[in-house]
This record gives C-alpha cells, sequence and structure tokens, in this order.
C-alpha cells in the first residue's frame, strides 16, 4: 500500500439538484458523494427546478446547501433573458454566472446573441462567467468576452475544433479558460456500451479523433471537472431519458488509474483539481483540508455502492486503480475510506465566510 496525501480537491462543474429534483439528488446526497471522491468543495449549477436566477431563488438554495451539505460549496446564478437587469446585482453572492448557449437539461438557454453580449457586459468582471458551449457557439462566447474585455470559462469541452480553437486563443492572449470532463476523456460514442439512454449526456459523447485531441491539448486545459449530472434509472430508461451522468465518485480514481497508465501525473491533478480551480473561481484556501490515497489499491467499480442517489455510473464494472481512503475537513475526519463522517450543515458557503 502507497499512501500519499493530497490537498481536498474543487470540483467547478456539479448538478447538486435538490428543492424539486430531490428524487434524483440533494445537496447531503451529493456532497457525501463528493467527499468519498476526495472532493471538498463543489461548485453548484443553476440549471435546477426552480432555476437560479433571482434573489429568491439563490436563497432558497442556499438554504438547502446550509442545511444539508456535508463539504464546502459555491453556487452558480443562471442568466436568463429576463434577468439580463438584475443577474449582476447578485455577483456577489455567487460563484459566478452561467450561460447557456446549447441544449441542456433545464429551462436556462440564451438563443439570442443580444443576450449574451448584454451579460457579458454587465456581469462583474472580477467573478467568473461560465459558458455551456459546443462548436461555434464556443468561438461567439469567446468574442463576445473578449470585446467586453473580460474573461470566460467554457464548460466540458469535447471537441477537437473546441480545444484547438481554445488554445489558439490562449496564444493570442485571449482570456479563456476550460475544463475537460472524465467522460470526454475515457468514452466515445463508437466504443460506448451503455444502454441508449443511458449514453445521453450533453455535450454528446464524441469520437475517438475528439478524445486523443483532448490529451494532446492537456496544457490548455485549465480544470478538470465532473459535470456531475445525476438521473434516477428509471429516467434514464424511459422514452425521453434526460441527458447526465454521476460522477463524483469515479472522477478521481479515473486520473490516478492514468497515472498507472503514464497519461498524467499527480501534479496534473492537484494543478487541474486545486490550484487552478481555486484561482479562476476565487475559492479560499481549505485550511487544514486534506485527503489520503491509496495509489495502489486496486477495485471495481459498483455504481450500487455509491453515496449518489443515482446508483449507477457509465464506467460500471471499470478495474481501477486508486482510491480515497481518507478525507479531512478543517482537520475533521470527514471520511474514513468507507463511511461519510461529516454531520449535515458541516459544509460552508465560500461566498459568505473565510475557510
Amino acid at each position: 500500500m502507497t499512501t500519499i496525501k493530497l490537498p481536498g480537491l474543487i470540483d467547478p462543474h456539479v448538478h447538486v439538484r435538490d428543492l424539486n429534483q430531490s428524487h434524483k439528488e440533494d445537496w447531503d446526497s451529493c456532497t457525501a458523494s463528493a467527499l468519498a471522491g476526495g472532493i471538498t468543495c463543489v461548485m453548484a449549477m443553476p440549471n435546477t427546478q426552480p432555476p437560479i436566477t433571482n434573489l429568491e431563488s439563490l436563497k432558497m438554495q442556499q438554504e438547502a446547501a446550509r442545511a444539508r451539505a456535508r463539504c464546502d460549496y459555491g453556487i452558480f446564478l443562471g442568466a436568463g433573458v429576463e434577468n439580463i437587469e438584475t443577474a449582476h446585482t447578485l455577483a456577489s453572492q455567487t460563484s459566478g454566472l452561467k450561460m447557456y448557449l446549447d441544449q441542456t437539461f433545464g429551462p436556462l438557454r440564451l438563443d439570442n446573441l443580444d443576450s449574451l453580449v448584454a451579460h457579458a457586459e454587465r456581469w462583474d468582471k472580477n467573478r467568473p462567467l461560465l459558458c455551456h458551449a459546443e462548436g461555434r457557439t464556443v468561438a461567439a462566447a469567446i468574442l463576445v468576452a473578449h470585446l467586453a474585455n473580460r474573461s470566460v470559462h467554457i464548460c466540458h469541452v469535447s471537441r477537437k475544433d473546441e480545444i484547438e480553437l481554445i488554445a489558439a486563443a490562449k496564444m493570442k492572449g485571449i482570456q479563456v479558460t476550460c475544463e475537460v470532463c472524465p467522460h470526454h476523456l475515457f468514452l466515445t460514442l463508437e466504443g460506448c456500451r451503455l444502454p441508449a439512454g443511458y449514453i445521453e449526456v450533453r455535450p454528446r459523447l464524441a469520437t475517438q479523433e475528439d478524445v486523443d485531441a483532448l490529451w494532446a491539448n492537456l496544457e490548455a486545459i485549465d480544470c478538470f471537472a465532473t459535470d456531475h449530472a445525476p438521473h434516477t434509472r428509471q429516467e434514464k430508461e424511459s422514452d425521453s431519458p434526460p441527458p447526465g451522468y454521476p460522477e463524483l465518485e469515479t472522477a478521481l480514481p479515473l486520473w490516478l488509474t492514468a497515472i498507472h497508465e503514464n497519461r498524467l501525473t499527480l501534479d496534473d491533478i492537484v494543478k487541474r483539481m486545486c490550484n487552478q480551480p481555486q484561482k479562476i473561481f476565487g475559492v479560499p484556501t481549505q485550511a487544514d483540508t486534506w485527503i489520503e490515497i491509496d495509489t495502489d489499491l486496486e477495485w471495481t467499480v459498483r455504481g450500487e455502492t455509491m453515496f449518489s442517489r443515482a446508483k449507477w455510473t457509465p464506467f460500471e464494472g471499470w478495474k481501477m486503480k486508486g482510491k480515497v481512503t481518507a478525507v479531512y475537513l478543517r482537520e475533521e475526519l470527514v471520511y474514513d475510506g468507507e463511511k461519510v463522517l461529516a454531520p449535515l450543515g458541516t459544509g460552508r458557503n465560500i461566498n459568505e465566510e473565510t475557510l
């Protein structure tokens, strides 16, 4: 057994659900799942029910998190046509503004360029601006942000043309950062053996050429994010399966397995799941917080044993090498390798207080 110690990890892209979607996941089960995956801070997306677009809906999620979160957290605000004049007034209470430019799960989507420009111009330049953008809308998001003289973060990059465009923009000194998710680095549409409904995810799984391009442009990737998006088995097996995968507990083991395959290093993981997310999203340093990992522990992924309410995983049956054995949050043992020990409400809002 080889045990190593790493700082607590940050996941900047998590769908916590809760409130009207608690049957899928809530702050309790989601943050328990995060701790089991070595993640001590999650950043919650706003395409919830109700969507987080105004002070009332933001307070509802803040109260739910305050009562149930077991790890630290931030909450993103959603951009819509109806909150162009008001969204920026909530910047200090959030971890950033999320703009949906392409099809996704939930009601939020900006279909016209005017709304994109208006939000980019109004949103506080010291707070993150994030985009769900695919293909040509990646170029649109980068250009609009550049003209507004501000930075933009592109979520879950999945394709060759996207990562090459982002890399080129970075070379020109344009203020753009991006993230990549495990499923877009380890799964392909043609190679995936998941049943039809379970394959559904946005952005969709791509080709081997796209996957290879992401690995080839690793230096252009600022963050690793899970895009943890749980749905029940019944929903995924329905006639209209919603898109998304639960991934909080498998992301780090996938990265650790990639280290054994000489595809990544520990420094790559710390950089993209701690240092860079902390810098991009303004996450305060989590004092006396760390995780312990057995890098040689071999195990098989089983969805039914996970803390997420989904109880399934796109990596079912995969052989992993490396697993979290302990997590400490502010010197307190909150996960012992089998049980989550953090009480409900242990987590702190990174936008409300010093950690």
